[in-house]
């Protein structure tokens, strides 16, 4: 049975999946869970981050705190991408090393693949092709953090594990209308149709592109999994310079099933557009989960009832939204 009593500090506690990971730690009853906000203690900052983590001596440390955005943000801030990102993690898996904490778990990103990566993405995809070049400083800083992960797994002995999710939604996501991700850029543009009203939404691309998406809080329970395997299980799982696993569905769905399913939860009567003078990205992007689901874990929650869940988490939080 898991120590309830141990001291899990949670980098990135106000994020998407940060705070799913809080949450379910809260609801199996650990009782010593450490949060600072960015105000609080700033990541990037070698000395504060010493000081912290000296004071505090965390058992076990997960690391969920990046600096993230889409493809506008990447391309317009590439220097602050790589930077803060490399940043947070050197500092965080150097100063948990440094105070004994054997037990890391660090979140990483799908966008670490190769763009023309073979469909569905294994684990073996790592570094075998060249990046997608709107994120590729992005991907470049998760990369090393699987790698200084597995560096100090190698040179201390350590157990800093890493896992690679495929595109997540739920609860605490970015509704921004310019910068949000699919799921909750459609999310907004279907009410905001809806409650104008209007008749026709129009949406990029021709809808033929294929997406796999995860609920965050089944991402969360995945990485509360995988944290809590024995060091032999999780070891015989993976190799020594190639640890990390992913965490997704399976499944993929085109973008048109995506928008009309979402127009039916929604409630959407109108007519979709497509506007397909803009780009789709790419043809696919389909994560192989099976090794972690060799390992006992599956998602729960199916894409109906996450976009439904996520519809009604919207509605309560739409105020918040409306000056963006």
């Amino acid at each position: 049975m898991a120590d309830k009593q141990k001291k899990i500090y949670v980098a990135g506690h106000r994020g998407m999946v940060g705070s799913a990971i809080v949450n379910q730690l809260n609801a199996a009853g650990f009782q010593n869970i450490v949060v600072r906000t960015h105000a609080e203690l700033d990541l990037t900052n070698q000395a504060a981050v010493r000081e912290f983590m000296q004071q505090q001596k965390p058992d076990q440390v997960i690391l969920a705190a990046a600096k993230v955005g889409g493809i506008h943000a990447n391309n317009v801030y590439p220097a602050e991408f790589i930077y803060q990102n490399l940043m947070v993690e050197a500092n965080v898996i150097h100063q948990s090393w440094a105070i004994g904490c054997t037990s890391l778990l660090f979140l990483g990103s799908s966008c670490i693949y190769p763009k023309l990566a073979s469909q569905p993405m294994t684990e073996s995809a790592l570094l075998t092709g060249t990046l997608e070049a709107t994120n590729e400083p992005y991907a470049i800083a998760k990369i090393a953090g699987i790698k200084l992960c597995e560096s100090y797994n190698r040179q201390y002995g350590t157990d800093y594990r890493s896992v690679m999710p495929t595109n997540l939604y739920g609860q605490n996501d970015n509704f921004h209308l310019e910068n949000s991700h699919v799921i909750p850029a459609m999310i907004r543009k279907f009410h905001d149709a809806k409650t104008t009203p209007s008749a026709t939404v129009t949406l990029w691309g021709t809808g033929r592109a294929m997406r796999e998406f995860l609920h965050v809080d089944d991402m969360a329970a995945a990485c509360l999994h995988v944290i809590n395997l024995s060091k032999e299980v999780y070891q015989s799982s993976t190799e020594p310079m190639l640890s990390h696993l992913n965490v997704g569905t399976g499944e993929d769905v085109t973008i048109r099933e995506l928008a009309e399913t979402i127009q039916k939860v929604v409630g959407f009567k109108g007519e979709i557009v497509w506007d397909s003078d803009k780009p789709d990205g790419s043809p696919r992007k389909l994560m192989d989960a099976s090794k972690l689901k060799s390992l006992n874990w599956k998602p729960q929650i199916g894409l109906v009832d996450g976009l439904t869940n996520t519809y009604h988490w919207f509605l309560d939080h739409q105020s918040e939204f409306k000056a963006q």
